[in-house]
């Protein structure tokens, strides 16, 4: 187990690093920050001054060092913007697309298992034809569209959901605010959640489908079924837990790929999240934002693989950590 976690944390510190070089060196690529900094009326001999204040004509490489040494301290520069350290900047959004994402989740998992299963087991009924057919539509379907289509439909004609907004938070004691705790939160949540999970739902429909329908048919289950153990069991025991490997690998690269996604949905629903304040930040040139979250997503998706490792032994004992004695 040290053996691994070394590894994995010499794995995770290469992979920051090339994050971090990729992330800085496409600053020079999005404008000059100076333009939304001063405006049109700061004299030229001002805006060198200030570039030069702020490191810009520095070369790339010493900048990116200097940035380096600061982010290995946890500061990851100052929004142009916002005038706050942007990695604070980040994590005040944060717990707004943690929560889409966490709903986004909930709503996936909770229809594509018991429905992937039953596609598996009833496989010529008029049901499961009906599941893959809207499953094909699902994946053919925009994240973007799909979230239009809703808020026109149950936002503006039906009026039974709201459109926009995140609407009421509950502040926790130790600062995290949530909408989870709010009815109106909760109403706020459902659109936005249906549309991110979308991308989703089909694919693990279809994985689970095909995964299960692969288990029913090994030696091991024929075995259970000569012993005499109860059908539900050997489905949902013995099949079906065999079926978890390739769907929490999927699945941990799936959340990353969620937290990417947001940047639309949070656009069209006006969710206050760290997808619209990427997209502002880039309409702003606020580069130090830019180059944040750009890190910030990469050092999650460096924890979510680490984690999927961990959950691999506890689904399958068999499978074995890297360097973890035998």
């Amino acid at each position: 187990m040290l053996a691994f976690l070394i590894r994995r944390s010499i794995q995770a510190v290469i992979v920051m690093f090339v994050i971090s070089l990729i992330g800085f060196s496409i600053q020079g690529h999005l404008g000059d920050p100076l333009r939304e900094l001063v405006g049109q009326s700061v004299s030229e001999a001002e805006r060198q001054a200030l570039r030069e204040q702020l490191g810009l004509n520095d070369p790339f490489f010493v900048q990116y060092f200097r940035f380096l040494g600061n982010a290995v301290q946890g500061d990851l520069g100052t929004s142009y913007f916002f005038k706050r350290p942007a990695l604070d900047v980040i994590l005040s959004k944060f717990p707004a697309t943690f929560e889409l994402v966490l709903g986004s989740v909930f709503i996936f998992l909770s229809l594509s298992i018991p429905a992937g299963i039953y596609c598996a087991i009833h496989r010529n009924s008029w049901l499961t034809q009906t599941i893959m057919s809207v499953s094909i539509l699902g994946i053919s379907v925009p994240v973007f569209l799909t979230a239009i289509l809703l808020v026109w439909l149950f936002g503006v004609e039906l009026r039974w959901m709201p459109a926009f907004g995140r609407g009421e938070v509950y502040v926790t004691p130790w600062g995290w605010d949530t909408g989870f705790l709010t009815w109106d939160g909760l109403l706020h949540l459902v659109l936005p959640c249906i549309s991110l999970s979308s991308i989703m739902l089909p694919l693990f429909i279809r994985l689970i489908r095909a995964e299960m329908m692969e288990a029913m048919g090994t030696d091991y289950v024929r075995f259970a079924k000569a012993k005499g153990l109860r059908t539900p069991r050997i489905r949902y025991v013995h099949a079906f837990r065999n079926t978890l490997l390739p769907v929490v690998t999927v699945g941990g690269l799936m959340i990353g790929t969620l937290i990417a996604y947001t940047i639309l949905t949070e656009t069209v629903f006006q969710w206050p999240g760290m997808g619209f304040l990427f997209l502002e930040a880039v309409n702003r040139v606020d580069t130090p934002l830019i180059i944040a979250y750009i890190i910030f997503v990469g050092f999650i998706f460096v924890v979510v693989n680490t984690i999927v490792d961990f959950i691999y032994t506890l689904i399958n004992p068999m499978v074995k950590l890297p360097g973890a004695k035998s």
